[in-house]
This record gives structure tokens, C-alpha cells and sequence, in this order.
């Protein structure tokens, strides 16, 4: 490993602290490579000459199950996507309410392209993904 040193403001400075005891940290060097691999990660996607990197993902949506045909539809995108799509489960939340959490892997394009195709579905009332490069 290395060591570097930064110097922060007395106000990051404590935030930063107060964040590394929110989320248990053992110390502020775990937290800060926990930052530092997220915003490079963000990078990679965001990137657009990395949209042929490979990554895996998970995308979680909540959609009321009585929208018209919504079901189908989104059952039919898993197929149209299913080079893509490893995994899905499906919850009921409530009588109206459904989450579905799909697993993908494959090029950062190709997996966002599946949950556009999902997450604008009129119905689709949350969506979330997380992207991690691979």
C-alpha cells in the first residue's frame, strides 16, 4: 500500500468523520478507498468510451401490477434482454404493489439499454440500478 496526505477544511474534516462513524469504519483510510473505488466506478460508466466494459448489475422496481399489461410487458423486455439478465425475483409488497430485482451482466451499454427498456415503462412507479465495472 501507499500513504498519501490530504488536507481538508475543518468542516469536511469532521463530516467525514462523522460519516466514518455512521457507517462503522474501522478508520477514515477504509472510508476513504470506499470513496475513492466509488467514484472511479462512476467514472467508468459515465464514460462513454467504456460503454463496451462489462460490468454486472442490479435493478430493483416497484410497479403496480394492475397497469394494463404492464406484467407482460416487462416479462416480454426480460426475454428481449435475456443475454443480459442472469437472475430476477419477484415480491409481492402489497395488493396493488410488486418489486422486482433483476441481475444483469454484460457490457455497461447493453445492461443500460435493458433497464431504460424497463425502468420507463409507464407503471414503473420506482426504479434504482447499481452499475459495478468489471
Amino acid at each position: 500500500m501507499r500513504r498519501i496526505t490530504i488536507s481538508v477544511e475543518d468542516d469536511l474534516a469532521d463530516a467525514f468523520d462523522q460519516l466514518v462513524a455512521v457507517r462503522a469504519y474501522v478508520n477514515r483510510s477504509e472510508a476513504f478507498r470506499d470513496l475513492v473505488r466509488k467514484a472511479l466506478d462512476e467514472a467508468v460508466i459515465e464514460d462513454v468510451d467504456h460503454a463496451q466494459a462489462e460490468c454486472v448489475a442490479s435493478l430493483s422496481y416497484v410497479y403496480d401490477h394492475h397497469e394494463r399489461q404492464l406484467a407482460s410487458r416487462v416479462n416480454q423486455l426480460q426475454h428481449d434482454h435475456h443475454d443480459v439478465i442472469i437472475a430476477a425475483q419477484h415480491v409481492h409488497l402489497d395488493h396493488d404493489n410488486c418489486m422486482e430485482t433483476v441481475i444483469l451482466k454484460g457490457k455497461i451499454a447493453e445492461v443500460e439499454a435493458c433497464v431504460n427498456a424497463i425502468s420507463s415503462q409507464t407503471g414503473v412507479t420506482h426504479a434504482k440500478v447499481h452499475i459495478i465495472p468489471r
